[in-house]
């Protein structure tokens, strides 16, 4: 990656870092829990097809023929989600 874009990709990762912690202090001086963070992943009907579309990104992860096979496989994704995120706190 160029230099610039780094610097700038860092300085924003940095910002970011800094929303949250603002975010999570504000909460904690009203003394309110923080909100919850919404789902991770949906199921978009495309066509024939449903669409696991990821919800930051909006990227397909994959395809899937049935919406019971969708709703399975976008629960799949949000337990391993979570999964991660537990090891971060």
């Amino acid at each position: 990656m160029h230099p610039t874009m780094q610097q700038r990709v860092d300085g924003l990762a940095a910002l970011r870092e800094r929303t949250i912690l603002a975010t999570a202090d504000f909460y904690a001086k009203i003394g309110r829990p923080d909100p919850a963070e919404g789902p991770h992943y949906k199921a978009v009907a495309k066509g024939n097809a449903w669409h696991i579309v990821e919800v930051k990104t909006g990227k397909t992860r994959c395809f899937c023929f049935s919406y019971s096979a969708a709703i399975r496989f976008v629960d799949a994704l949000e337990a391993a989600a979570m999964r991660k995120l537990v090891g971060r706190q």
